[in-house]
């Protein structure tokens, strides 16, 4: 797989940059289970308190997995920057949970 090189930042500018266009939203959207073993583990594991490792460890690679597809669905739109990127999450029923990466996506030019 190609590396694709999509500069990613938080905030409305980036420095040394100017933004010369607006390509308009990116995304990247996962939805992952937890499954049963997890389920089962985690109720275990609150009953005594603590980290849930594995829940961890999940959120995290969906993050990463999220970041990963907004950054494509940006490059396919021919930016090369994507401005106030952001997360957002959520329950879907009762063991399955979203992420969402999302950000505007812009050409940008070394100032």
């Amino acid at each position: 797989m190609e590396a694709i090189n999509v500069l990613v930042v938080t905030t409305e500018k980036i420095e040394g940059y100017k933004i010369v266009e607006v390509k308009g939203p990116a995304f990247g959207l996962i939805v992952r289970s937890r499954g049963i073993g997890g389920d089962i583990m985690a109720g275990l594991k609150s009953l005594v308190g603590g980290e849930i490792k594995q829940y961890t460890a999940m959120l995290e690679d969906s993050r990463k997995e999220a970041m990963d597809r907004m950054i494509k669905n940006a490059n396919q739109m021919g930016a090369n920057a994507i401005v106030m990127m952001r997360y957002d999450s959520g329950e879907i029923g009762k063991n399955m949970s979203e992420i969402v990466a999302y950000g505007t996506a812009v050409i940008v030019e070394a100032i």
